[in-house]
């Protein structure tokens, strides 16, 4: 009986091993493919804790706007339609953020909102940029903050878009997979069960992400939905979501004495995923406006480009250089 039992478990684990190969494998395959389908489409700029890369559009001379986008994200969000729209009137720059799509940093540590407020500086000083317009989408959003909270005299303004801005106790659901603390197993899991899970559960995953907006059809490609089956875009997002939960609380507290950067905030009124009481009205008292948006969801960028134009526009418009 003990040998049957040896030889059951010795079958079991072999059998475990094989299935994680195979996922291995399949991530390899999923992940190239995606990157073949979506190569990155502009430039890197190196900086101090790893590498950032960016489009770049509209007149060199015209008003500087910086696009940030949010959790498990990607540039596309703002190429997909709005920075074609932006690219008439203002110069427009859209960086992956540290670690996400192709930008890169060399540490998980490096997810803390101070940290990439910083790394994002020096990209822009790099490059440059001085008193951009700062638009940052969700968790960007938060980042846009901690940029302003660290140059107060550095942006022009901020316009965010159903922005992160208070601390949370609830992780939405569609992010709970998200929530591993040590580096190693994210990266255990992002190259071997993650990719085939989310191959297998996007579909129900996006349509909560974009409720009560359709998925665009083209979102895989065009909106850089594809990048999610890269490793790398888990290894990130789960940083990004278990080291900022903190900062975020840390923000909160400086508002009311270090934050002196105009601007306003606009909220979709159906988000599902950040709620616009809890993170859009309580900024009106810090000089940042609220607007909702009705009938439409987190997803903004994508799904209301026009409306976020235009709002974006108006923050300008109403901000001094």
């Amino acid at each position: 009986m003990t040998r049957d039992i040896k030889k059951a478990r010795m079958t079991l684990f072999l059998a475990l091993l094989a299935f994680l190969a195979a996922c291995a494998l399949w991530t390899r395959i999923l992940s190239r493919q995606a990157m073949a389908a979506l190569p990155p489409p502009g430039a890197f700029q190196a900086v101090p804790g790893g590498n950032i890369h960016f489009v770049e559009s509209g007149p060199p001379d015209a008003p500087t706007l910086v696009l940030i986008h949010g959790l498990a994200g990607n540039l596309h969000h703002f190429t997909y339609a709005m920075l074609p729209l932006l690219a008439d009137r203002f110069h427009v720059i859209a960086p992956d953020r540290p670690g996400s799509g192709y930008s890169t940093r060399n540490t998980d540590r490096a997810a803390h909102l101070e940290t990439q407020a910083a790394m994002l500086w020096d990209f822009l000083d790099a490059r440059g940029v001085t008193r951009p317009i700062l638009v940052g989408h969700s968790l960007g959003g938060a980042v846009a903050l901690a940029m302003a909270l660290a140059r107060p005299q550095g942006a022009r303004a901020l316009a965010l878009l159903s922005p992160a801005t208070q601390p949370q106790s609830a992780t939405p659901d569609v992010f709970r997979p998200l929530q591993l603390r040590l580096p190693l197993l994210r990266r255990c899991l992002a190259h071997t069960l993650v990719v085939p899970a989310t191959r297998l559960t996007r579909t129900r995953m996006l349509r909560e992400i974009f409720a009560p907006d359709p998925v665009p059809p083209d979102f895989h490609t065009k909106g850089g939905g594809l990048l999610a089956f890269r490793p790398e875009t888990f290894i990130s997002a789960s940083a990004d979501l278990m080291e900022t939960r903190a900062d975020v609380g840390a923000l909160t507290a400086r508002y009311a004495t270090d934050l002196h950067t105009p601007g306003g905030v606009l909220f979709a009124a159906g988000d599902a995923i950040l709620s616009p009481a809890h993170h859009g009205t309580p900024m009106a008292q810090f000089g940042l406006p609220m607007q909702l948006l009705p009938g439409h969801g987190h997803m903004i960028p994508l799904t209301a480009p026009r409306d976020c134009v235009a709002f974006i526009t108006r923050v300008a418009d109403t901000t001094p250089p």
